[in-house]
């Protein structure tokens, strides 16, 4: 029965060893070749090697430059009233933001500033909406 047994099985490997070699090419007897053996490390090799090793450099999320912060006046001083009457009076699209721009002013204080100009008759409104009032000077047959 022994030898019964052994044939069957020789011959089931073979059939196998047959289909694998049709199936993924190559010789049915391959030796397996072994990568060299590593030198063994001592826990700070191995502790250092898990941290990464300072091979990766640490992602940088931002690489836009910050915007300087406004220092904008909160009250008119002299010469910028003095210029708010000079000047504003002779542009032709007058916003707030404009005029907080070229005065350096806030916009709030911009705003109040407009409002003055429109009632004594320097500008004259030509849009107004919730968020934004848009002036012009005001002209002679007006």
């Amino acid at each position: 029965m022994s030898s019964r047994a052994s044939k069957t099985s020789a011959s089931m490997a073979g059939t196998f060893t047959a289909k694998y070699v049709s199936k993924f090419g190559g010789s049915a007897r391959r030796s397996v070749v072994m990568p060299p053996k590593k030198p063994i490390k001592s826990k700070d090799q191995k502790a250092k090697a898990a941290s990464g090793g300072g091979k990766a450099k640490k992602k940088k999320w931002s690489k836009v430059k910050a915007r300087d912060k406004l220092n904008n006046l909160v009250l008119f001083d002299k010469a910028t009233y003095d210029k708010l009457y000079k000047e504003i009076p002779s542009y032709k699209l007058i916003t707030p933001s404009v005029v907080s721009e070229r005065l350096k002013i806030r916009i709030s204080l911009a705003k109040r500033a407009l409002q003055e100009l429109q009632q004594k008759g320097l500008i004259k409104v030509i849009d107004k909406h919730h968020a934004q009032v848009i002036y012009t000077r005001a002209t002679k047959a007006s």
